[in-house]
């Protein structure tokens, strides 16, 4: 059995068609979106729409920490478009979508990453897509569990939820093995877990958010492996917990290479 894991596409289209070869399976840990190009100013929905000077000053308050000052700029730049904010957006994002869902081959398992838009994915899965969130699968015999979006930010990106749902999705993953009798052997997660070399950005020099459910169920119940991405340049792109390796997937709109398993 050969899987291929990748996050953090945010609109690498051409990358993501190319992901699945050779593999049995892909499967995808989420933020399809690309909303802004840290890097790229020019890129992005927000680059799209305001152009490289407002995008990078935008961009350096965020980087800067200065959140109120970036959402009073974003207010303003907004206030300035024709038609309304939201349905702006999201056209942008269902043309990202139309793009990255008929790239993804047969078969993808899907969870939510923090910057994606779950309501909007109903419009574009087709047969090829199983979207899991809170729940578990089976593949090449092996359980694996699924738990999408982020936990709250300061960044305010559009799929983080409140800890208690959040946490209370990991704890399905785990109930529903139970009444199967099985193990969850691998967990998949957008986030990571709450390890500080895992969260800790080296680029962005910040740390990112990680989830201390994910951490407790991880020392619990001790799958065999935790896959997640969300951090794209980690301290440490691997540790272990007990008998449970840890592995960031990868940036793969920096990479463009998806994680492999066998078995």
């Amino acid at each position: 059995m050969r899987i291929h894991v990748v996050s953090d596409v945010h609109g690498s289209t051409q990358a993501l068609a190319a992901a699945g070869t050779g593999a049995d399976v892909l499967i995808c840990l989420g933020d399809l979106v690309l909303f802004v190009d840290y890097e790229d100013s020019s890129g992005g929905i927000f680059g799209e729409i305001f152009g490289v000077e407002k995008t990078t000053e935008w961009i350096a308050l965020r980087t800067a920490g200065r959140f109120d000052e970036a959402r009073s700029f974003s207010r303003g730049l907004w206030a300035g478009i024709d038609g309304d904010p939201w349905d702006v957006i999201t056209e942008q994002v269902r043309t990202q979508y139309a793009g990255l869902f008929a790239a993804m081959p047969d078969p993808t398992y899907l969870t939510y990453g923090n910057v994606d838009l779950p309501a909007l994915w109903p419009e574009f899965l087709g047969p090829a897509h199983t979207v899991l969130d809170g729940q578990i699968t089976t593949i090449g015999g092996r359980v694996f569990g699924f738990v999408g979006g982020g936990l709250p930010t300061p960044y305010r990106t559009p799929f983080e939820v409140p800890e208690d749902v959040y946490a209370a999705k990991v704890a399905a993953v785990f109930s529903a093995a139970e009444v199967a009798g099985r193990r969850v052997d691998v967990l998949c997660t957008h986030i990571p877990p709450a390890v500080p070399d895992l969260t800790y950005d080296v680029v962005a020099r910040r740390f990112e958010r990680g989830s201390e459910a994910v951490l407790e169920a991880i020392r619990e119940h001790q799958p065999s492996l935790a896959l997640f991405g969300h951090v794209h340049q980690p301290l440490a792109g691997r540790t272990r917990i007990g008998r449970t390796e840890c592995v960031n997937v990868g940036h793969f709109r920096g990479t463009a290479t998806p994680y492999v398993l066998t078995w």
